[in-house]
């Protein structure tokens, strides 16, 4: 399992897109995606838990990531976030 934590940048946080984006990319590894946020644990690859967590710009969330593909999918996540989701 590898983890990390990342600050949302994208000034509308995960909405529909974003969070679409997140799970459409999430859902190619066969690897765990889980999302923490206050202490939450969300499934990174449900598109209605992501938006029903109300994560937005400025909040601090980490990233675990656990499987065979942890690494190719870590590098895909932060890749999106880092990006601000092309916003």
């Amino acid at each position: 399992m590898i983890s990390q934590t990342f600050t949302i940048t994208n000034s509308q946080g995960f909405h529909m897109r974003p969070a679409g984006t997140f799970t459409t990319a999430m859902g190619k590894y066969q690897s765990s995606v889980t999302v923490i946020k206050d202490g939450n644990r969300i499934d990174g690859k449900s598109i209605m838990n992501l938006i029903a967590a109300c994560i937005k710009c400025g909040t601090e969330i980490t990233l675990e990531i656990d499987g065979a593909d942890e690494e190719a999918a870590m590098k895909e996540a932060s890749q999106l976030i880092e990006s601000g989701f092309g916003e």
